[in-house]
């Protein structure tokens, strides 16, 4: 697709071409699906960092290593997860129940500014997996580089005999047109990543949508956790692009056993306690009170030039910046309570495992229920107390949250680059999205006669069973 600007009128054409590759596509094979998605892994790994450092020169957010470390993430870790799994045609079979596998059609895929290439790869590699064709939009300001990743992976799928127009990217458009293209009736769904509104607007479409919500990520570190191994596990989280994940560590939850502890470790490796004047000033550019947003000035920035910002100087080895407050300070007038896609966390110490639960909690009702939490400890009866406890959707253990919540790199959670929240944060799954969510399951019911459930004889409905005998062996039952 050529990236000229789509005008309001040329929607309908863009949508059609999709359509008619959906069509095309929906009578692949699973040899000759698994094909074209191996031969777009293999092109879009191989660019990983020449579209690392084209998003970094492009957005000036996050470092550009990192950004290849994602990439690396919706690439390989993603296709060695979904590579051999059946998508096309029988996927399950048995006596009774044959399962076959249907693409949904047409998806529209929206990507944010802080994950610009990798959020495409990995959409793309998904889509393509399940013989869907995908619409790319992009955030405006990452338009450039995520286009990029767009037109790597469709010149390699065309190559690998994929069809025309299965992948197409729109280099830019208006609300409005984004607006129109999301209700569309021929799109089958919308894959949102992107901001609480857009999300939003993705679910009052009319179509299907699958959107994330925002983290505000509490980690609690309990009087049995290595201290040291739990602040290098977080700084190596807070620290990874710069805080641009939407799963990274908000604020730490410390009981008063080790509080000392820990503080001495951050200040050890790196961190800068913010005294009461540094946090009023970095209070008052890191988030925008009147619309309760983080300011975009400060998202992926290092701590040092964040400072610089705020008007105070720190360190040039500056980690993170680090903001501590009582506990009943919270919520919107403690503005770094807030979820912030930067290195800055929060910080309270509380009295006991208890008061921690519930400052975890507190954090995590300020925009980030269903998202993701986080804790360290050694004691198994503490981490399932504070399991069951949590609202969300990956609950981390003695690992780094960013790294963590992605999966596939410190556990075994599904590899993805869309991080779904659950009824708490108004989605429709808790689950790392995957191929799983973008299929269509046939199911071939053959007639089976149902036992009884008490005797355990065939069901009186069966024509051929004697029902006066089955009933009085029942009624035994009771």
């Amino acid at each position: 697709m050529e990236e000229t600007s789509v005008k309001k009128l040329d929607i309908q054409s863009v949508i059609e071409r999709s359509v008619s590759a959906a069509e095309t596509f929906s009578h692949y094979n699973q040899t000759q699906t698994d094909e074209i998605v191996e031969a777009v892994y293999r092109a879009a790994f191989n660019s990983r960092i020449h579209l690392a450092k084209m998003a970094h020169q492009e957005t000036g957010i996050g470092k550009w290593m990192d950004k290849a470390r994602k990439n690396t993430i919706a690439t390989r870790f993603v296709y060695e997860d979904i590579r051999k799994t059946p998508t096309a045609g029988i996927i399950s079979e048995n006596e009774y129940i044959i399962e076959i596998a249907r693409p949904l059609g047409t998806i529209f895929a929206i990507t944010p500014i802080t994950n610009p290439t990798s959020t495409v790869l990995f959409k793309i590699l998904i889509a393509l997996k399940t013989r869907n064709s995908i619409i790319i939009r992009p955030h405006g300001a990452a338009k450039k580089s995520s286009c990029e990743a767009a037109k790597i992976c469709y010149e390699a799928a065309l190559k690998a005999g994929a069809p025309k127009d299965c992948i197409q990217w729109i280099y830019r458009s208006t609300q409005d047109e984004t607006l129109e293209m999301m209700s569309h009736p021929k799109i089958s769904l919308i894959l949102a990543t992107g901001s609480v509104s857009l999300v939003r607007a993705a679910y009052r479409s009319g179509n299907p949508a699958i959107g994330v919500g925002p983290g505000n990520v509490p980690v609690y570190i309990g009087k049995s956790a290595n201290v040291q191994f739990a602040v290098e596990q977080i700084l190596h989280s807070k620290t990874f692009d710069n805080g641009t994940i939407c799963a990274s560590e908000q604020a730490i939850v410390v009981s008063s056993n080790n509080a000392n502890e820990v503080r001495e470790e951050f200040k050890w490796q790196k961190a800068y306690f913010l005294n009461e004047e540094e946090k009023n000033k970095l209070s008052k550019i890191a988030i925008n009170k009147s619309e309760k947003v983080m300011n975009a000035a400060v998202i992926g920035q290092p701590a040092p030039y964040i400072a610089q910002l705020a008007g105070f100087s720190v360190p040039d080895d500056t980690s993170v910046l680090i903001a501590e407050y009582q506990k009943h300070e919270f919520g919107i007038e403690y503005p770094l309570s807030l979820e912030i896609l930067a290195p800055i966390l929060a910080f309270y110490e509380v009295d006991n495992f208890k008061d921690g639960i519930e400052m975890c909690r507190k954090i995590n009702r300020l925009g980030g229920l269903g998202h993701t939490v986080s804790i360290f400890s050694t004691d198994e009866e503490k981490i399932k107390e504070f399991s069951n406890i949590m609202n969300a959707g990956r609950i981390l253990v003695n690992t780094p949250a960013s790294q963590g919540a992605l999966g596939g790199t410190f556990n075994m959670l599904q590899p993805s680059m869309t991080l779904a929240c659950g009824s708490g944060g108004k989605n429709i799954t808790t689950d790392n999205i995957s191929i799983q969510h973008l299929m269509n399951i046939q199911r071939i019911a053959k007639r089976r006669v149902n036992s009884c459930i008490t005797c355990k004889h065939l069901s009186c409905s069966d024509e051929s069973v004697d029902a006066e005998k089955i009933q009085v062996i029942c009624e035994k039952q009771f």
